[in-house]
């Protein structure tokens, strides 16, 4: 991704890029598995954060970190049945089960500029991605 569109892209992107990450940049990194559920519509799936949790109520992909021994493919399908009873393949096109909440998080079906607020900043990287795979460069920030 050229610097241009990685500085253009992520201001549309994030609806709190201003707000420094929790526990500074010091905090250890931690592994994680997210899965990008893209519906017929092209719209893909964001999840909020549950209650109770850390950064509660920001969006993110869903998904979850792994556990020990475990693949990101292993992690990624333990994490979407255990969150959102969801079966998964590979490629998460298409799935088997209705979304159900099973951790009190919301959901919401997006497309490029997100829409939903505050955005947790580890999905950033994947929302740059899905901008640069999908062309995304002109769309302005919503408020």
């Amino acid at each position: 991704m050229s610097n241009t569109l990685t500085d253009s892209v992520k201001p549309l992107l994030v609806a709190d890029g201003h707000v420094q990450r929790q526990g500074g940049a010091d905090r250890a990194i931690v592994e994680v598995a997210v899965g990008i559920l893209i519906n017929a519509q092209d719209q893909f799936l964001l999840t909020s954060r549950p209650p109770g949790k850390v950064y509660e109520g920001y969006w993110e992909f869903p998904g979850g970190k792994l556990e020990a021994g475990e693949s990101v493919a292993q992690a990624l399908r333990r994490e979407l049945r255990e969150e959102l009873g969801l079966h998964i393949g590979c490629k998460v096109h298409q799935w088997q089960g209705e979304l159900e909440m099973r951790e009190g998080q919301n959901f919401a079906w997006q497309a490029l500029p997100v829409q939903v607020k505050p955005v947790l900043p580890g999905t950033v990287p994947v929302l740059a991605w899905l901008a640069e795979e999908r062309g995304f460069e002109g769309a302005t920030h919503s408020s």
